[in-house]
């Protein structure tokens, strides 16, 4: 298993295609499709395919992800907008490879950083080969859903509808569920799903691969995620922040690494909490320091389940009022609107 490390250590063939899939569309993979997979002698045509996760807040697309991948890499929370970047997952079965693109939640934007998060989902169905749409089983269509499926409708993508947490429903609700959306745009296909409890899953892999096209892969076999080491170590504590405080701080939190030093045996980590009041500093201290121990607790035990060593985490929280409508707190803790878009 791999993941994403830095610059630097990144295999340089990979480096290349994920450079020229930046600066030109995804329409120019073809012109590259003179790598081999060879199994029992038998050479076989690498195919790929870019492949966005689409929805509403807290429908459940991030543990879509992570059940496709086989492993957590992406946070998961009850709380809505839980997800603010796109977050790659690879998933690489014989001679394809699946990148899905785990989006922030669709919603009407209220600061800097929520009009980041829309820019990212935006620009990401512009750049995929096909879709999935997460919709949970419900009777009615949001008005989020229906901004979505106009801007399918626009830009052609082909797309799988996938009715999420079909574990709390019945076959009635499903099946109006699927009514509804069916009449309102033309999916390749309909799986209901139950991420959560790893159902269906095999059968959205499986649609998605109709997708693929004739491609080298854009990175190795083994990675199961682009992300820096340093940004998934962030997402880690963010969670637990989100999960252990719920209601009491809203999401005005946000994660940076200041240093991560890898001793093969040892992580060092040491990591800085940024909220937005004096009063939410106290809250995620807790009394004698107890609430910043269970969050560092918790998070350290997931890193070392992660990355399969010990790891010494140090916390440190600090107040940056309104940073989430500063383009300066927005840039410094990674949310660069303008680097990210252009």
């Amino acid at each position: 298993m791999r993941i994403s490390e830095n610059t630097e250590r990144c295999s340089a063939p990979y480096c290349v295609f994920a450079l020229i899939y930046k600066i030109y569309p995804p329409t120019y993979k073809k012109r590259y499709a003179d790598k081999r997979y060879r199994k029992k002698g038998i050479i076989y045509m690498t195919k790929t395919g870019f492949i966005a996760i689409l929805g509403r807040p807290n429908v459940g697309k991030s543990t879509l992800l992570n059940a496709m991948v086989g492993e957590k890499i992406t946070i998961v929370s009850s709380k809505p907008q839980t997800t603010r970047n796109r977050i790659t997952g690879i998933l690489t079965e014989n001679e394809n490879q699946y990148v899905f693109i785990d989006t922030p939640g669709m919603h009407t934007p209220r600061t800097k950083l929520g009009n980041y998060m829309v820019g990212t989902v935006e620009k990401t169905m512009g750049e995929t080969d096909a879709a999935i749409l997460v919709v949970e089983a419900d009777p009615k269509i949001h008005r989020i859903e229906y901004d979505i499926l106009e801007k399918l409708k626009k830009m052609s993508v082909p797309t799988i509808l996938a009715i999420n947490k079909i574990d709390r429903s019945d076959a009635a609700k499903i099946a109006q569920t699927i009514q509804l959306f069916s009449d309102e745009y033309q999916f390749d296909s309909v799986v209901p799903i139950s991420a959560l409890k790893e159902k269906g899953i095999r059968e959205v892999i499986d649609e998605a691969g109709k997708f693929l096209v004739e491609s080298p892969w854009f990175f190795p076999d083994d990675m199961i995620t682009d992300q820096p080491e340093r940004k998934l170590a962030a997402e880690i504590i963010r969670e637990k922040i989100l999960r252990l405080l719920k209601d009491e701080i809203p999401h005005g939190t946000a994660v940076t690494i200041e240093e991560f030093t890898d001793e093969k045996t040892l992580i060092r980590v040491r990591a800085e909490i940024f909220c937005e009041r004096e009063s939410h500093k106290r809250i995620i201290i807790g009394k004698g320091g107890e609430m910043l121990k269970r969050i560092g607790t918790y998070s350290r035990e997931d890193l070392e389940t992660f990355f399969g060593v010990k790891v010494h985490l140090d916390l440190w929280v600090k107040v940056k009022e309104k940073w989430r409508d500063s383009n300066f707190y927005l840039n410094d803790f990674g949310y660069n609107l303008k680097k990210d878009f252009e």
